[in-house]
């Protein structure tokens, strides 16, 4: 693990890009989305339906442009993190998720992008 970490540092540095904040990659993300009500209070602060706590304000800062830049920036926790909660919504609730799409992806251009790079 310390390796793959110090690999990451040494990419990163190489290529000179940044990340986003690490703070929130302990998250619990397959606790959150096996948990109806906590998956739908995530949905609703990033669709604007209802305020956001700390931790999900701090994702929902980053989401448009990691959306759109196809997670470039995102630490490996970040992208299982997404691409497991897009994934719930997706299946467990599939409406929110055109909602969802419709917010950060208006013109169907950046998911297909973003679906490679979470693979």
């Amino acid at each position: 693990m310390k390796f793959f970490i110090a690999l990451a540092t040494l990419v990163v540095l190489a290529t000179g890009q940044d990340t986003y904040t690490t703070e929130n990659d302990d998250l619990d993300i397959d606790a959150l989305v096996n948990n109806p009500e906590q998956l739908k209070a995530w949905f609703n602060c990033f669709v604007d339906k209802s305020p956001c706590d700390k931790v999900q304000a701090n994702f929902k800062a980053d989401m448009p442009e990691a959306i759109q830049q196809a997670c470039t920036k995102c630490t490996e926790a970040q992208k299982v993190i997404l691409k497991k909660f897009l994934a719930s919504l997706k299946e467990k609730a599939p409406a929110d998720y055109e909602v969802y799409r419709q917010k950060y992806d208006p013109e169907n251009k950046y998911f297909g992008p973003l679906d490679k790079a979470l693979a």
